[in-house]
């Protein structure tokens, strides 16, 4: 197993250390944090919100069914346009978090605080990386912490995270 808080060897990279506990591939993770920190906020949050929807439909819940998903992600985006106070996103991502605590599913429990962390990117950054992990931390639930699924987990955060920058 790899812990994405390993130290890189000759990458010059120290990694972010994870809030959370989570099997992960350091190099992906690491390759990750090279280009979230070129990219602006808003497109931070968009990202992780789509992170958060994939996230989601691969644990199997439609997030148009929970209120507190649907109003959250609503939120942020009105905030990514300006038409919503970080205040507004903070308390949304919170509704969420109360909601995977209420949650019977330690797979749903995660995957719904993936998505309280997307929503809270509006409120700071940092969130949408924590995001990420949480959505890894979901494929590991799921796989038994399978390396190759985690890794494809990652390889297509990158993927769409890319897409946001001029690289």
């Amino acid at each position: 197993m790899i812990f994405s808080d390993s130290f890189l060897q000759g990458g010059g990279i120290i990694p972010i250390k994870t809030k959370i506990k989570i099997t992960d591939n350091s190099a992906y993770r690491a390759k990750l944090e090279q280009y979230y920190e070129k990219v602006n906020q808003v497109d931070l949050s968009k990202w992780s919100l789509m992170v958060a929807k994939h996230i989601l439909e691969v644990a199997g819940i439609d997030y148009r069914s929970h209120d507190a998903l649907a109003d959250g992600f609503a939120v942020n985006e009105l905030w990514q346009d300006g038409k919503a106070t970080v205040h507004e996103v903070r308390q949304a991502g919170l509704a969420i978090h109360k909601a995977a605590r209420e949650s019977g599913s330690e797979i749903e429990k995660t995957a719904l605080r993936a998505a309280g962390q997307a929503v809270s990117s509006g409120h700071m950054r940092e969130h949408a990386m924590v995001a990420s992990d949480y959505a890894v931390k979901t494929i590991g639930l799921l796989s038994g912490n399978n390396l190759d699924a985690i890794t494809a987990e990652r390889q297509w955060q990158l993927a769409e995270l890319i897409k946001f920058t001029n690289l």
